[in-house]
Formats: structure tokens, sequence, C-alpha cells
């Protein structure tokens, strides 16, 4: 690991049966180069293949192809200063929240402890879709749809199961749901692991990409409880405005709002303000100066459930500096 890079960390969640298991196996498995500590819930199904770990006693397990196994029987953050104690030589942590009705107490844990977050870096929620069944979970389960809200990337599983129509459906629900997550299709959760690693979607290195377009198809519609809406403008914001309208709604809907991200221009400042959170916790930080040619707007998205956008829309208005 490099002492000047935290590591980053792929929070791996899932409906039940959509494959989590599968796609850690094939981690585990590979010689795909990367030197991985997985973290895996005791609870439930077994989350790793028992030859893998046979015989082990130890609360860690190195694995023959370089990854860790760590099944999480206490709490996690000790979990993870004991991967740092022991001097494993690791690059990243996938952590899989079997058994948890969503990931955000997870990815909250990078928030709270502030010197986790300076070794740590969160890269990306990953749900596994189980692409023949996932229609039918969506209808009748909250936890179904909460884990699409928290995710940065959608991978849908088990794709040869279902027509080519059916999938796209299913993926114009999903992103009508969460308009910011990447889809990625699979089987039997083989995947070149380049394509959900590395990505830093939760950091929002990279401008956000909003297709508010799946917000208007109401084609095969459906009642979803967890809802999406992008508020925008292309006029600067007050600073102070912004920060007194954040804690106040994080105190009154913060249990409602699964994620929110964005990227703001700020009044006399010249570099895009980014921000991303969960619940009710959030992180904000300076990045890049703005191009010289790029489209100065600020851009968030709300992803929650009994959320009114009519007066999300008003009170960002409010936020626009005079």
């Amino acid at each position: 690991m490099s002492e000047n890079k935290r590591v980053p960390v792929t929070v791996l969640t899932g409906f039940l049966g959509a494959g989590k298991t599968t796609l850690l196996n094939y981690i585990l498995r590979e010689n795909h180069g990367h030197k991985i500590a997985v973290i895996v819930n005791e609870f439930g199904e077994v989350g790793i293949d028992n030859q893998l770990v046979v015989g082990a006693e130890e609360e860690i397990f190195e694995m023959n192809n370089g990854c860790i196994c760590c099944n999480v029987r206490g709490d996690l953050i000790r979990i993870l200063y004991e991967l740092l104690e022991k001097q494993f030589d690791f690059e990243r942590v996938i952590i899989e929240t079997t058994g948890l009705a969503d990931p955000g107490p997870v990815a909250q844990t990078f928030f709270v402890d502030p010197d986790l977050s300076e070794t740590y870096e969160l890269d990306s929620i990953l749900t596994v879709v189980d692409s023949y069944h996932a229609q039918k979970q969506l209808d009748h389960s909250h936890e179904a749809q909460e884990q699409v809200a928290f995710a940065d990337i959608l991978l849908l599983n088990k794709a040869d199961l279902v027509a080519e129509k059916e999938l796209r459906e299913l993926s114009t629900r999903l992103k009508r749901m969460n308009p910011t997550a990447k889809v990625v299709t699979t089987n039997y959760g083989e995947i070149n692991l380049d394509d959900i690693l590395n990505l830093y979607s939760f950091d929002l290195h990279t401008k956000l990409e909003i297709a508010p377009n799946f917000l208007d198809d109401h084609h095969h519609h459906h009642d979803d409880h967890v809802k999406s809406f992008v508020l925008r403008t292309d006029k600067p914001l007050n600073l102070e405005k912004v920060e007194r309208w954040m804690e106040s709604i994080l105190k009154d809907f913060g249990p409602n709002m699964y994620r929110y991200k964005g990227i703001l221009q700020i009044e006399n400042v010249n570099n895009r303000v980014v921000f991303q959170g969960v619940h009710m916790l959030f992180a904000g930080t300076l990045d890049r100066e703005w191009n010289y040619d790029e489209k100065r707007q600020s851009e968030m998205v709300i992803i929650g459930k009994e959320l009114d956008q009519r007066w999300f829309e008003h009170q960002f208005e409010q936020l626009i500096a005079q």
C-alpha cells in the first residue's frame, strides 16, 4: 500500500440469491493480480467457498491468490484497523453486507471515524441484481429497492436467463430509481474487475452523469417507493445558505435520504464543491478549479423515499446568491 494513498473500499450488497457469493468466490479464485482483503458477514449462507477456509481457526485468512478473507464477528472498525496492524499486504477492501437491510450503516463507518477515513477511502457501493427475479423483488421488497437506491454500480447478474427486451425494461426501471448508478451486465459473477473497482464514483472525482430522461419515461411504470430527482441551477449559490439548508434537511429528512451527491457552484469560489452523503452523514470537499470552457452549474441528485420534489426544488432556488 502506498503511504500517500488511502486504501479503496468497495461495499458489496445485493438481493437474496442475486449472486454475491458467486462474485466473491470468483474474486477469491481468479488470478486477477489484485491484492484484496474481503470482509464478509458470518450470518446466513456461507459467503465464501468452504474449501478456502476449511480448518482455519483465525479470524483472518490469507488466500493463495493474495486475497485475505475476514469474517465479521465484531466491530467493522476494529477489523479494518486489525488488517493494518497485522501488516497484511493488500491494496483494497471489499465488504459484503449479507444480512443487512441496506449498506448505509457500513458506508457511514467511513464518515464517523476520522482516523479511519484518513486510511481508507470509500470507492463505491456495488449492488448485485438478480435479473431473473428482480422485477418481482422490487415490487414486493422495500429492502430490495433500498439496495438499488444506495448503489453506485448495479451489476445485473444472470443476464443470460432473461430476454434482451426484459433486461432493457429492468435497466430502465433501475435507472429511474437511481439515475447516477452505472449499470453492468454479467453471468455467474464473472466480470473484469476493472469495470467495478477503482471507479471512485462515491467521491465524485469525475462529473456526475445525471440521466433525467429516465425520469420522464413512463412506460412500464412501477409504484416504487424509492424515488430520485435532480436539482439544478446555473446561478452561483451562497455558501452560508447552503450550509444552513443542508443542516435543516438532514435533521428533518435524513433517515429518508438514502443517497445524495452533487457538484456545487459557490459564489466567489473558483473551485467546484463536491459532496455526497448517506442518510444524516455527509462530506463535502473543495474540488478542482472550474475549467475555462466548462459550463458552471450546480447539480444535486437526491435518492430517497417520501420526499416532496417540488418542495426541494423551491428550497434549492432560495440558495441562489443575491
